[in-house]
């Protein structure tokens, strides 16, 4: 099962936007640069701890993101849009 590409769009550029706001767009490509190896394995993890997440998170982003984490490119979309955001915002943020 995989996300449909308006979907992950929509979900990349919330993510994006969200790191962004909160000055972590530098530590963000950081550790999405250093996951992607690992990103099958973490998206497993997330499926597992489901049934806890769903307390706090709506059930269709969850999915949504743990498919987006699943799909190296869908993280590679992420890290892309987060350093395109960082580089418009002028370097500030570091």
């Amino acid at each position: 099962m995989a996300l449909d590409t308006e979907r992950r769009e929509q979900l990349v550029e919330r993510l994006a936007r969200r790191v962004a706001e909160l000055g972590l767009s530098a530590p963000a490509i950081l550790f999405l640069e250093t996951y992607k190896p690992l990103s099958f394995l973490g998206a497993q993890l997330l499926w597992v701890a489901e049934p806890f997440l769903r307390l706090g998170l709506p059930p269709a982003d969850l999915r949504d993101f743990t498919l987006l984490l699943e799909d190296r490119a869908g993280i590679a979309a992420l890290i892309e849009r987060l350093e395109t955001l960082r580089l418009s915002d002028g370097g500030r943020q570091m």
